[in-house]
């Protein structure tokens, strides 16, 4: 099957879709608050859906050796205010649209390093040409959709 057109493409490609609201709605709600009252409030419901999903799934947390887990897998928590935080930041000074292609284009950069290098336990997966060039038409997309 294409990778491009596949299950997991389409939940990539919604992700996306709610990444774009989610920034929106948490820039709005920093207009109204402030940037850390915001992102708190957006965490902590956060942490309570995300405990109601446990509890009615009734996924184990107690069968888990949380202790043997490397400490940077626990970083995505930090990273996750961090987030949140600079998206609600930016978007009121620059655009969704702006904001949006700005986020992608350092999460492609970010992801190609993460998967070339191996880094943080994923696999490592070696760079070709066709990247390189993809990434190069993929900033040149990018500056012209910035407005």
């Amino acid at each position: 099957m294409n990778k491009f057109i596949s299950l997991p493409a389409v939940i990539a490609a919604l992700s996306g879709i709610a990444m774009a609201i989610q920034g929106t709605l948490n820039s709005g709600l920093y207009q109204k608050t402030s940037i850390l009252a915001a992102t708190l409030v957006v965490h902590i419901i956060g942490t309570v859906i995300g405990l109601i999903a446990v509890m009615v799934t009734r996924v184990p947390l107690l069968d888990y050796n949380w202790l043997s887990i490397p400490w940077y897998f626990y970083l995505g928590g930090v990273l996750s205010v961090v987030i949140v935080g600079l998206v609600a930041l930016s978007i009121p000074k620059i655009g969704v649209s702006n904001a949006t292609t700005a986020i992608i284009i350092g999460q492609v950069g970010a992801a190609l390093i993460i998967d070339h290098l191996g880094l943080f336990g994923a696999e490592r997966l070696a760079w070709n040409p066709w990247q390189f060039l993809g990434l190069l038409l993929f900033a040149v997309g990018a500056k012209l959709l910035f407005n």
